[in-house]
């Protein structure tokens, strides 16, 4: 967006210079636009490269969004964007330098579910008392982890709380203080302690340990934060309201010198508490940073001006803790010009505002479906029509939602429970844990009965019941009685026929389960019962999304278990759902198809929507009960300043004003009499304190546009609505590769199942064996790369090559024993096949290390080095092996694990396009464009011309154009075909 496009706050913000700014920025108010354009602004005003700037978020969603955002204002190429969340920040930093402070660079990092696998396995080892879990270990473990998870957003070390156990032994007056409690206190420290300990000795961390141990890396080792400090001559940090103590503490420490620090938040939104986010942090910023800016963004290009009004006169009553009063404060006694958070709307419209009440939760469900139904079917305020995604039920916790699901697949009309977990509830997972099931114990009846239930299987129901009595009549088991299928006279012919077929199959797959990964199993399972087909035919691209996520499940399992079998798999998984784990659902998944979405109110943080439905405004739901933390972090230990008042109340505040600015011009707020317990329920103090009132129907205001309904209603029938049919929107990529571009030039169809649908395909042996090398080779040239006495071989004679070799070149055992760590086990069609491929690549790594020692260590200019370069509107994104550096400009390696090629059998275009790539983004020039193949050591070598590159540019861009046109209708060839990973379910094939 151009600056002449942005208001004048806008455009102060961005183009503000050095020193720290905090802006605060509504709901609304374009704070995504602002961070990104002020990383575009530094960049073309030459203050900073895009590897200079770092811009700190809290989602991968978000940082992706900033990263594409980026992407298309950059008018050249870049090579290395740092933004990203806290955790993925830290965890690069601690991969490159986390043996500078004793920890492995390639440690595990847990999520929370194998957190409490690891102290649920290692239970015996707590030794505890007061703790002592009884009949129910599950919850209990989750307090015990989620207070080792809030001292470390705390930054509480293990010894810190040891320490203070210590000190209430000796003072008598401290056992007095906490009525003699100091046991308990003793117990949660050493529980502490020895989880710490568990996770070193299992080479793992967890969130919370990236962020404090980055910290002590930056404390201890200063001539690292010294780097990183200079390197980085801007901060950006998105959200900063939801900081908690260590993560601010680590942007303090980074912010150098210039202290050019940007903050972007709004304490009227933090809504984070429960997981840590501090309020304080942004309250305090400015005693942190007296010379600090504000820029106020107040222009809401979101909802309408009534909507605004009604969110902004609520969340005063949260004065005086709120960063507009505490400024006003200090600006008063400073004799400045107080600043108004109060948001103005950019539209002229009025929106509508009314809470319908109901007697029953029945009635309120079916009066919210009807509205939707009603407004569905009429244009929106720009006579438009309206969408399934115009629409939004808010939820203050999840467990509210079914009664809604429930309204809503009754009358038919296409919804999505956004939830950042439900993987394991999802169909499609279900009937691949059935599958698994089965095949580890073919007597599961429940399991066997869900896949002839299967409907790409399709028998029919009243066989299904037949096998079913007759299994009840013998007292079998479901699989004992359709082994017996052919004696039941009234079963058709064609039901044999598919039970037969499906009792082979789990003969068959069951043999392969004792020899292959679950993975292959999978797949095999999806390939053989038809269910890839059947999904391709409904063009159901989102399950194939639940099926990848799961895969990406399936391939942590198998790199963290010894044993990878069918039931070791069957087992963590019930193990996790014992845990309360749903399975994560990535944020590609929750945005699903078309449809009206249900979510909790954090999750609806950052969206918005023409109409919202804020559900269940009833007291002791919304707000909802202060329960507090299981295991409270003693008040002595807590680094947080704690403001003053309710501090559960602000937050449900808080909350509530967030779920009102997610509406653009509907609010809805809804409630119940009768939620089935013996006693009516209250309406929510919040109703009262928007101006609702249990007694009166219609409020009036001076003026019309501001006026709130309060209506009691009934429902409408279902059949009253005609329901429109969804429309699907599949939007063009932006962003391509060459591994992309190269599988639409094969066959486009290749492209549609692999890029748009995202079918799952088994992997290869040449796939392992090749991720195998390249990592061998990328920790190996690291090395040398980082060695300070490694120069080029041209200054050396023969002899001193030699030695000098001798003396900087990592040993012969190092290079293999990287291969041995680096080995990917996985996709051989046999041992034999796997240790071929093992001796071939020790040979090979051998001879490369010969060559190497004879011509001396290449001076490196980078390893795995990204890339994105622009063309015309689209990226060109890719990852080159290796470059080299000569005096004369750079060379550009591709390691291939492949048979070698000839200069015309090699297929040129990769190169070219990271000679285009490194033209576009460096200074130096390129000189050579190397294949190395690897089996031989053998290379390939030219250099592209500016006719080739001229060529491949217009290449490209025809492939392109017929991409964003869904120009995928199949090119088959005999030759191609037998190749293609999707042949088996490719009905185009030859």
């Amino acid at each position: 967006m151009p600056l002449k496009d942005l208001n004048e706050q806008q455009k102060e913000a961005v183009t503000f210079g050095k020193s720290p700014l905090l802006i605060v920025a509504g709901a609304g108010t374009g704070k995504t636009t602002v961070i990104t354009e002020r990383i575009a602004w530094l960049t073309e005003q030459n203050l900073a490269k895009t590897d200079e700037i770092l811009a700190l978020t809290f989602t991968d969603k978000t940082a992706g969004e900033m990263e594409e955002r980026v992407d298309r204002m950059m008018p050249y190429g870049y090579t290395d964007l740092w933004i990203m969340t806290f955790h993925a920040f830290c965890e690069r930093i601690l991969k490159n330098h986390g043996l500078d402070i004793g920890i492995p660079n390639d440690f595990k990092l847990l999520n929370q579910t194998e957190q409490w696998l690891l102290v649920r396995q290692n239970l015996e080892k707590f030794n505890l008392d007061y703790y002592r879990p009884l009949g129910n270990p599950t919850k209990f473990i989750h307090a015990l982890v989620k207070h080792f998870s809030r001292c470390k957003d705390e930054e509480i070390w293990p010894a810190d709380y040891l320490e203070y156990a210590e000190k209430l032994k000796i003072n008598q007056d401290s056992m007095e203080a906490t009525g003699g409690s100091i046991g308990q206190y003793e117990e949660i420290a050493n529980a502490y302690h020895t989880y710490q300990q568990l996770l070193l000795d299992s080479e793992s961390l967890d969130f919370g340990d990236l962020i404090n141990y980055a910290l002590k890396l930056f404390r201890t080792r200063p001539h690292i934060l010294k780097k990183y400090r200079t390197q980085f001559k801007y901060i950006l940090v998105d959200e900063f309201q939801d900081t908690n103590f260590s993560q601010y503490e680590l942007i303090k420490l980074l912010t150098g010198d210039d202290k050019n620090l940007t903050v972007v938040g709004d304490d009227d939104q933090s809504i984070y508490k429960f997981r840590g986010a501090s309020v304080s942090n942004i309250l305090q910023f400015k005693n942190d940073f007296p010379e600090s800016k504000e820029i106020y963004l107040t222009k809401n290009y979101r909802s309408t001006q009534n909507i605004l009004d009604l969110a902004y006169n609520f969340i005063q009553l949260n004065n005086p803790e709120r960063l507009e009063v505490k400024l006003a404060e200090t600006q008063k006694h400073l004799n400045t010009k107080t600043l108004s958070k109060k948001l103005t709307s950019q539209t002229d419209q009025i929106g509508i505002i009314e809470h319908l009440h109901f007697t029953t939760e029945t009635e309120e469900v079916t009066g919210v479906v009807n509205k939707i139904l009603e407004l569905y079917n009429q244009n929106d305020k720009n006579h438009q029509s309206l969408s399934w995604n115009d629409f939004a039920i808010l939820i203050r916790a999840n467990n509210q939602a079914e009664p809604f699901l429930n309204g809503l697949r009754q009358a038919e009309i296409p919804f999505n429970f956004v939830a950042s977990r439900g993987l394991y509830q999802k169909e499609i997972i279900l009937d691949i844990f059935a599958y698994l099931k089965l095949l580890d114990n073919y007597h599961e009846s429940l399991a066997l009965w869900r896949i002839l239930n299967l409907p790409m299987v399709k028998i029919k129901h009243e066989n299904l019941l037949e096998i079913s009595r007759y299994a009840n009549r013998k007292a079998y088991s479901l699989f004992e009685a359709v082994k017996e299928i052919g004696i039941l006279q009234k079963i058709e012919p064609e039901t044999i026929r598919k039970v037969n077929k499906i009792l082979s199959l789990l003969e068959s797959h069951a043999t392969l389960a004792k020899e292959k990964t679950v993975k292959t199993v999978v797949l095999k399972f999806l390939e053989d019962f038809g269910y890839n087909q059947y999904l391709l035919q409904k063009n159901d691209v989102f399950s194939f999304s639940l099926i990848n996520q799961l895969g990406q499940k399936i391939d942590d399992f198998q790199k963290s278990f010894d044993d990878k079998s069918v039931k070791n798999f069957i087992n963590l998984i019930e193990l996790e759902l014992e845990a309360g784990e749903e399975g994560s659902l990535s944020k590609e998944m929750e945005e699903g198809p078309e449809a009206v979405k249900i979510m909790t109110i954090h999750a609806a943080k950052g969206l918005e929507f023409k109409y919202v439905f804020i559900v269940n405004m009833v007291d002791k739901r919304f707000p909802s009960i202060n329960r507090g933390e299981p295991i409270e972090i003693p008040d002595e230990l807590v680094k947080e300043i704690i403001p003053s008042g309710d501090i559960h109340l602000q937050e449900e505040r808080r909350l509530f004003y967030v779920a009102i600015t997610r509406a653009k011009y509907g609010l809805y707020l809804t409630s119940a009499e009768d939620y089935g317990g013996t006693r009516k329920k209250k309406l929510s103090r919040f109703l009262y304190e928007t101006g609702f009132t249990e007694n009166t129907k219609n409020i009036k205001a001076q003026k019309a546009q501001d006026s709130l309904k309060h209506k009691n209603i009934k429902a409408l029938k279902q059949d009253d609505k005609n329901i429109k049919k969804p429309v699907t929107n599949n939007q063009s990529p932006i962003t391509f590769s060459y591994s992309s571009l190269k599988s639409f030039d094969t066959c486009p169809y290749q492209y549609y199942l692999a890029y748009v649908a995202k079918v799952p395909v088994p992997g290869k042996a040449t796939f392992s064996y090749g991720k195998t090398m390249h990592a061998t080779l990328q920790k190996f040239f690291s090395l040398i790369k980082e060695s300070k006495n490694s120069l080029q071989s041209e200054l050396f004679t023969e002899n001193i090559k030699t030695q000098k070799v001798q003396q900087t070149f990592p040993s012969i055992d190092v290079l293999l024993k990287f291969y041995q760590e680096s080995w990917i086990d996985d996709w051989y069609e046999s041992k034999t096949q796997k240790e071929d491929y093992k001796k071939q690549g020790e040979k090979s790594l051998k001879k490369l290390y010969e060559q190497l020692t004879q011509e001396g260590a290449p001076k490196i200019f980078a390893l795995e080095k990204s890339f994105n370069f622009k063309l015309n509107n689209y990226t060109i994104k890719g990852v080159i092996d290796r470059i080299d550096q000569k005096q004369s400009g750079l060379i550009l390696l591709d390691y291939k694990t492949g048979s070698a090629k000839t200069e015309k059998t090699a297929e040129k275009d990769q190169l070219l396009i990271y000679q285009m790539a490194t033209e576009k983004t460096f200074s130096e020039p390129v000189i050579k464009l190397s294949f190395y193949y690897l089996n031989d050591n053998s290379q390939i070598s030219f250099l592209g011309t500016p006719e080739e590159l001229l060529k491949m540019q217009e290449k490209i861009l025809m492939l392109i154009k017929k991409i964003c046109a869904d120009d995928f209708i199949a090119t088959p060839e005999k030759n191609k075909c037998q190749y293609c990973d999707f042949r088996n379910i490719c009905q185009y094939r030859v």
